[in-house]
């Protein structure tokens, strides 16, 4: 049975004496259906389908600093550093798996924190349209869900879910669901220091 969590809520990924946490998956997936872009959409090739990325912020116990997401191509790597990783890019939500990113658990004593977000590439004005949930799966545990339910912003840019590392041991997990600009304003509010530039994909 999955665990819903609240908006502040903070809870310790479950691990066993004898278990590693093994790899976490923090899946995106979200509503597929076009929004259609004004009066004259029709006539012009119709409406455009959604476009949400996943991405995150994280920081190493070395003080090494980063962001893994599709913008810029930076898909990270689970078996070297950052130890996260994001599987591709939908871009459309009709891939029914939606958007992956990866933690290598078995890392743990070299990840201090990572801050997972979601924005707005292209498509849907609004996040209540995007009707997006994540879900944090990882070995022998209940699924976390992480619900979008605040949606009152115009905003392109949500922080979701923050993991710091307890003890070397296990992760906390926080649900954020908190709405910003951009990317800067986002590193801004969790105080993580990066320059930051424009990209494509």
């Amino acid at each position: 049975m999955a665990i819903s969590l609240k908006k502040g809520q903070k809870v310790n990924l479950h691990k066993s004496e004898k278990v590693s946490l093994g790899e976490i998956l923090i899946n995106l997936n979200w509503n597929s259906k076009p929004v259609k872009q004004g009066l004259f959409s029709g006539l012009l090739g119709g409406s455009k389908g959604i476009d949400l990325d996943l991405g995150c912020l994280y920081e190493l116990k070395n003080g090494q600093k980063g962001a893994v997401q599709a913008l810029g191509n930076a898909f990270g790597s689970l078996k070297s550093p950052p130890y996260v990783s994001l599987d591709g890019d939908d871009r459309t939500g009709a891939v029914k798996t939606g958007e992956n990113l990866r933690i290598n658990g078995d890392k743990i004593s070299e990840i201090k924190r990572i801050l997972v977000y979601t924005f707005i590439y292209e498509g849907v004005a609004n996040w209540q349209q995007a009707d997006a949930i994540v879900t944090i799966r990882y070995p022998g545990a209940e699924d976390l869900i992480v619900k979008m339910d605040s949606y009152h912003s115009n905003d392109g840019m949500c922080g979701l879910v923050l993991f710091e590392n307890v003890n070397d041991e296990t992760f906390s997990v926080e649900k954020i669901v908190q709405f910003y600009p951009g990317h800067q304003a986002l590193d801004r509010a969790f105080h993580w220091g990066m320059n930051w530039r424009a990209g494509r994909k």
